[in-house]
């Protein structure tokens, strides 16, 4: 069994001044930069190597380097910014909106993104773990849950064997009529893409979606393209999230969509940033957002211009554009 991706995750790293020196970069160029408690730096070496050498300013870097930002307290931002824990049922399950219920089935993540909105997200307590069957229990007794969504942390993260189990046991409730797996993983490590992954969500019986998570255009490398090739059955839609100073403008956010397309995803969320504890220097004020989508439609045909949302941890989204 290929395990290349496994490997990759074991070489991330895991601070911010290795982060720099890998990067051509000191403490002198970067003073904001450090290590912030509880939520520390990752990330993978295939996504370090798309990121420009000597650019304090690079888009891809903001999105992964802790920053002393990060410790200040702003009104309006909190642990739990979309209503996580008062939407959990048991075993990792969130039952919020009509139709659908989210599994969070794992905390680990390829790569530490430093606007998560699940950051302080209490894992221990309420990833799935031993109550796994009561929250299946849960999902078989209630035949309004026509789409099962797996989420973490990144289900993907999760070993083959045990994410097919898994996958299997879901497929397997008679009213569930799709499976959504919302993933970072193969857009940060591509690898996880491994043909055995690929056959398998390209075999199965019920409609499955696979929802990516990439922000710029420059995370689309080559071996990324490459990767995503090997998905031929699953519907392939990404989330964004507009971040200042990452995509908040409208060349990036044009590209990236164009560069999605063309390896076969289509944007689907424009996600303004959840209010999450420590995200605030992110913020991209609703006027401002708004104003960037429309500009970036004249650009764009329909199909390519992603749903401007906020998620307020209400029964649904907030579509703005």
């Amino acid at each position: 069994m290929n395990n290349s991706w496994q490997r990759e995750l074991q070489r991330s790293v895991t601070r911010a001044d290795e982060l720099l020196s890998e990067l051509g970069l000191d403490a002198d160029t970067l003073p904001q930069a450090r290590e912030i408690q509880n939520f520390p730096t990752r990330v993978p070496r295939p996504y370090l190597a798309r990121i420009r050498r000597g650019d304090a300013a690079d888009p891809l870097l903001r999105q992964v380097l802790p920053v002393a930002a990060e410790d200040a307290v702003v009104p309006g931002y909190t642990c739990d910014p979309v209503g996580d824990l008062e939407a959990h049922r048991g075993g990792g399950l969130l039952h919020k909106y009509q139709g659908r219920a989210l599994l969070v089935v794992t905390g680990a993540c390829a790569i530490h993104c430093r606007y998560c909105f699940r950051r302080h997200f209490p894992y221990r307590e309420h990833a799935p773990g031993h109550d796994l069957d009561a929250a299946l229990a849960r999902i078989r007794r209630d035949d309004s849950i026509e789409e099962v969504i797996l989420s973490g942390g990144d289900p993907l993260s999760l070993a083959n064997a045990r994410l097919f189990e898994l996958y299997r046991r879901i497929e397997n409730i008679a009213h569930v009529r799709r499976v959504r797996v919302h993933t970072r993983l193969p857009i940060v490590v591509p690898a996880r893409l491994d043909k055995e992954l690929c056959d398998f969500l390209n075999r199965r019986p019920k409609p499955c979606v696979v929802v990516f998570h990439t922000n710029h255009p420059a995370e689309i490398a080559a071996d990324v393209k490459q990767a995503l090739a090997g998905l031929t059955a699953p519907t392939l839609l990404n989330q964004a999230v507009l971040l200042k100073g990452v995509n908040d403008d409208v060349p990036t956010l044009v590209e990236l969509s164009r560069r999605l397309f063309d390896v076969g995803v289509l944007p689907y969320y424009l996600h303004l940033l959840d209010r999450v504890q420590g995200a605030a220097h992110f913020e991209v004020g609703e006027t401002r957002a708004l104003a960037l989508v429309r500009e970036a439609a004249k650009q764009l045909p329909g199909y390519l211009v992603p749903r401007l949302a906020r998620d307020d941890g209400g029964e649904s989204k907030r579509l703005l554009a």
